[in-house]
Formats: structure tokens, sequence, C-alpha cells
């Protein structure tokens, strides 16, 4: 029974291979096989279920078995959601959701935590900004990704989740009860800039309705005589590809955003929506080493088409795209399908999964640098541009 659980991953990673990769079987043994593989792992399943010393639940055995085929990719970006896991993540996509109000992202030892969310569990249980969260009820985060690490924290409201975590050398369990957490997805004030009113606009995600909200601020704060945008993207990992087009619609007016072409997917051109504000409106992204995905795909395409300046550090350098494949079982798997191409044709991905080297910035400011060295870069920027 040991051999059988230890292989039982193996089996379900060759059926995947095999259903992933029909075109290199001839078909008549590629039916007998895919057939063969199907059978074989239903079969151990069910003796696993039927036979196993003590009782184990099928539903069990299926999870474990799809998050150890994924976890054999060796894909950071890859993974399995188990049908909790799954609604939590939909629920976090939707920019609502239960747990303890911080914006993070992904360490190798676990999550680390760039912004705490004003008077939310997180602040009230001491957590702060820089802080390294490794465990979650006692559960290793080493190694997994953000959104199921963040899966794991995020629960009903009024349930308690324990934390481990280390602040520089200091490591402590910490007890922190959830809550409903609606998060502030674009944050705006005016600055001034070379005599001039600056719209200072911070989007923490891409979740869904995100590029409206920004749409709708960015507005708002022109007709009150905002003259220059600066678009803070720090910290921010990404989150739903439609969003990034909408964002970068917002100041590109026409033309492409980014491209998208995967082993089964064909080349796919977004363009700018074509309802951008006054192009000779002056625009800085504010950027750093936590800025990913759907960040860079904004950052890269302004770049790129030459309507804004990058100021602060290099990006994080993903260079592909996931999609979210529905189970019958309530779960998901979530898997890299493809690579993004910006404008100029650049992937920022150091080929496949394989991190690269991002974005270079107009302006390079490092992290760390004074209260705000970046902001006060990316202000000066906007200040000094002349049409």
């Amino acid at each position: 029974m040991a051999i059988l659980g230890a292989l039982l991953p193996i089996v379900l990673v060759l059926g995947v291979w095999i259903g992933g990769h029909p075109s290199w079987l001839p078909e008549p043994v590629r039916e007998a096989l895919v057939e063969d593989s199907t059978n074989t792992l239903d079969q151990g399943l069910e003796i696993l279920e039927r036979d196993y010393y003590r009782k184990v639940a099928r539903s069990d055995l299926v999870n474990r078995s799809l998050g150890a085929a994924v976890r054999s990719l060796d894909d950071r970006f890859s993974h399995y959601f188990d049908p909790r896991d799954f609604r939590a993540f939909q629920r976090a996509t939707e920019g609502e959701f239960s747990g303890v109000g911080m914006n993070v992202a992904q360490d190798r030892r676990g999550l680390r935590v760039l912004e705490v969310y004003s008077d939310s569990p997180a602040q009230k249980a001491g957590i702060r900004r820089g802080t390294l969260v490794v465990a979650v009820n006692g559960r290793s985060l080493a190694g997994k990704s953000t959104d199921a690490s963040s899966a794991l924290i995020q629960g009903k409201p009024g349930t308690a989740v324990r934390l481990t975590v280390v602040d520089g050398r200091r490591r402590e369990s910490l007890r922190v009860t959830r809550a409903r957490i609606t998060v502030p997805v674009v944050q705006s004030r005016t600055l001034r800039a070379g005599g001039r009113k600056v719209a200072y606009v911070a989007l923490s995600n891409f979740s869904d309705g995100a590029a409206a909200q920004l749409r709708h601020v960015v507005e708002r704060r022109i007709a009150a005589g905002a003259q220059a945008i600066v678009l803070d993207l720090r910290g921010n990992g990404g989150g739903l590809l439609r969003e990034a087009v909408g964002v970068a619609s917002v100041f590109i007016p026409e033309g492409p955003i980014v491209s998208t072409k995967g082993r089964n997917r064909e080349r796919k051109t977004y363009k700018a929506s074509g309802t951008a504000i006054n192009p000779k409106i002056p625009v800085a992204v504010v950027v750093n080493g936590s800025s990913a995905s759907a960040s860079e795909i904004v950052a890269g395409a302004l770049q790129d088409r030459r309507r804004g300046r990058l100021v602060g550090s290099r990006t994080f350098g993903k260079g592909v795209f996931q999609e979210i494949e529905p189970l019958p079982n309530g779960g998901a798997l979530d898997i890299t399908v493809g690579e993004y191409f910006l404008p100029s044709g650049r992937n920022l991905g150091g080929g496949g999964v394989a991190r690269g080297s991002g974005l270079d910035p107009d302006v390079r400011v490092a992290d760390g640098r004074g209260a705000d060295a970046a902001l006060d870069a990316a202000l000066r920027a906007v200040g000094d541009r002349r049409e």
C-alpha cells in the first residue's frame, strides 16, 4: 500500500502528460494508453479508498494527487486549488474577502508583507510592512505561490488563524481573528510638482473592476485640475489580464498593449480600447521588484509606446501567464499556458517560467532611499516635462 501511495502521483503526472501531448502517439496507441492511464488512476484511487488500513476520503486522495502532479512541474506560478481554496481565490479576485488585511508578495520562505491595511486584524496583531509570514496554522509556506498561501490565511469572518511570522531576528506565532476585508484597490491624492497639480494614483492589484475604478479616479482628478499623473504599481503582484489591458487603455489611446501565445493557445494581440485620457498629460509609473505580471504589462506597454516614464527599481521579471481551469470537484488548476509579449516584442521572463530581468526603469531609484525617493523622482519626471 505504501508503494502504491508513493506511485499514485507519478501515475497521475504520466496521465496528465499523455493527455496534454496526444499528438505524439499513433492513434491506436494513443487511445489505448490514454484510456489505460485513466483506468489505472481510477483503480489506484479505488484500492486506496477501499483497502487502506484507515479510512481515507476519495476527495482527499484526488486533492493530494492533483497537488503532487502540479508540484512536479517545478513551476512556481502553477498550482492546484482544492474546492475550499478556489472559493477563497474567487472572493479575493472580486476585491472582497475574509482575511487579515494585508498585501503580500511571494518570498522563497513564505509571504513578504508589502502593506497592512488600516484598522485591519493584521495591524491590530502588530504585523507591519516587511514582516515575513512563514507558516499558517503550523503549515509551512515555503515554495508555495502567493495565491495558494493567501488562500490558507483566508477563512470565515470571526474565525482565528495562527500566523508564524519573522520580523528581523524575532520569530513568533500570532493568533489573528479574520474579518471581512474590502481591498482598497485604488488610492489617490493630489500633489504638486514644478507648479503642476499631479494626481497620485496607487493601484494595489488587478482584481475584477480595477480598471474601471482607476479610470474613474483619474478622470475625476483631471476634472479637478490635475495636469499630470503618477501611477504607483509598487508591490502590485498582478491579477487579471483583462484588467491590465483596461488600465493601460486609460493612458494609451490606440494600438497594441500586449500579445500572448502558448503551446495550445494561438497568438492573440490585445489592443487599447480607444478611450484614453488626453495623450499630452504627462505620466510616470513607479515600480519596484514586487511589481509583477499585470503590473509589468501595464508599465511595459507605457514604456514601449513612449506614453510614460518608469521610475524606481527593476520589476520582478515574469514573462508567462496563467489560466484557471475549473474542475468537476469544485477545485481548479491554475496553470501556466503561455508567454506574453510587450508591444516591442520583448518578453520579460528568463525563458519559460524562469524569472527574467524585468523592466529597467527610465529613472532608477534604489529601494529604501529616503522617505519616498522614488515618488519624489516621479514627481520631478512629470513636473519637468513640457509639451
